[in-house]
């Protein structure tokens, strides 16, 4: 019985340890992997043109008229 005790004390005073052991290895991926998805997107906007240039000179002209 005393062994369980000390079991769970053990966990409750770690538990900002263990929070800390899971959630930095994850905001480390989450922030590289948000480089990276921005970088390719970057990219892909650079050589693949989508022609916003046309569209917001027409808008420019009917917003004059």
């Amino acid at each position: 019985m005393v062994k369980v005790f000390a079991v769970i004390a053990c966990v409750l005073f770690l538990q900002g340890c263990i929070y800390k052991i899971v959630t930095v290895p994850v905001k480390i991926a989450y922030k590289t992997t948000k480089g990276v998805v921005k970088g390719t997107a970057a990219v892909v906007g650079a050589v693949i043109p989508d022609g916003n240039d046309e569209d917001s000179e027409k808008n420019d002209k009917d917003k004059k008229d």
